[in-house]
C-alpha cells in the first residue's frame, strides 16, 4: 500500500510538516498479491524507494524482520494475506498495527484476534478516517444517530466488499456510535450502497459508499443538534500515526479488538444482507 511510503516519510523525516517522533521504520519485507492490481503493479517501486531513498534493509522474510524490530506495521495492501503474515510473527509477541483492511473475512478477522489472545500480542486495526478532524470533534456519548458516506469502490478478492474501501466511512461510524450494532440492513444502487444498522436502545446509524468513487463526510443527530462535516474532511495520517507510536509503547490500543470485530460482523451481515436481496440481518 502507498502507506509504506506515506508512513516511514512521517516517522523518519523531522523535517516533515507531520513528523511524529517516536519511532523510526528502520527494515521492511516486500511481500505482494500477484492477482491485486493495487499490488502487483506498485510493490518493486515501493520497496525500491524504502531501499533507495528511506535507506531501509529489505529482508528476506518476516521471521528475520521481527527479529530486527521492536514492533511491526503489517502493511499489505491484500486483507487476505494478514492472517497468514501474522501468524509468523504473533509468535514475537511485539505489538503489530495490521493496517486497512484487517482481513477480507470476519472468520479471518476472529483469526487474529484468537491468535494474538493466545500469544498475548498486543494489536488493533483502524482507518486512518477514525481521527479525521470531523470525527475528533464529533465524538460523544450524546450521539443518538449517524450518517457517514465515503468512496465505494471494491476490489473482487475480498469476500466482504465493503473491507476494501468502504471500510473507512464504516470506521467513521462505529467511531461516532460506538459498539451496540443489532441488526442490518443493505440497499444497492447503480452509485452507490447502503447500508442501516439498529443499535441498542434504537440509535440507528447508516453508512454509504459511493462508486466509483466520492468525498467523505458525516452527519451526527443529537437531542437538540443536528452536526455536519464540512464540504471537504480533513484526512491525515499523522494523528493515527501518533496512536500508533502511542500503542508500540504501551501495547494499549487505542481500538480494542472487542470493536474492530464488531465493525467486521457488521461488514458480514450487509454482505449477507446483499446476498438475501436486502433481508435484514
Amino acid at each position: 500500500t502507498s502507506h509504506v511510503i506515506a508512513f516511514t516519510r512521517i516517522l523518519n523525516d523531522p523535517t516533515h510538516a507531520d513528523y511524529v517522533p517516536g519511532a523510526k521504520v528502520v527494515a521492511a519485507y516486500k511481500g505482494g498479491s500477484p492477482d491485486v492490481e493495487s499490488s502487483h503493479t506498485r510493490v518493486d517501486k515501493y520497496a525500491d524507494e524504502l531501499k533507495t531513498k528511506w535507506g531501509l534493509e529489505i529482508v528476506p522474510d518476516l521471521a528475520t524482520l521481527a527479529q530486527k524490530v521492536d514492533a511491526i506495521l503489517l502493511e499489505s495492501v491484500d486483507g487476505r494475506k494478514h492472517l497468514p503474515q501474522f501468524r509468523e510473527v504473533v509468535k514475537y509477541k511485539k505489538p503489530v498495527f495490521i493496517d486497512k483492511p484487517l482481513a477480507s473475512t470476519l472468520e479471518d478477522a476472529r483469526e487474529i484476534a484468537k491468535l494474538a489472545k493466545q500469544h498475548g500480542t498486543p494489536w488493533f486495526s483502524t482507518s486512518s478516517l477514525r481521527y479525521s478532524d470531523a470525527v475528533m470533534q464529533f465524538r460523544s456519548p450524546n450521539n443518538n444517530g449517524v450518517i457517514t458516506w465515503g468512496p465505494g469502490p471494491t476490489e473482487p478478492h475480498h469476500y466482504l466488499d465493503l473491507s476494501w474501501y468502504g471500510i473507512h466511512p464504516v470506521e467513521m461510524l462505529f467511531a461516532l456510535m460506538g459498539q451496540g450494532c443489532e441488526t442490518v440492513t443493505r440497499t444497492e444502487a447503480a452509485n452507490m450502497t447502503e447500508v442501516t444498522c439498529q443499535w441498542k436502545g434504537g440509535r440507528i446509524g447508516t453508512v454509504r459508499t459511493l462508486r466509483p468513487y466520492g468525498g467523505y463526510g458525516a452527519v451526527v443527530f443529537r437531542d437538540k443538534e443536528v452536526l455536519q462535516s464540512g464540504p471537504k474532511m480533513r484526512v491525515n495520517y499523522a494523528p493515527m500515526l501518533k496512536e500508533i507510536v502511542d500503542f508500540f509503547k504501551t501495547g494499549k490500543p487505542p481500538v480494542t479488538p472487542e470493536e474492530t470485530l464488531e465493525i467486521f460482523a457488521f461488514m458480514d451481515a450487509a454482505q449477507k444482507s446483499k446476498e438475501q436481496g436486502g433481508k435484514p440481518v
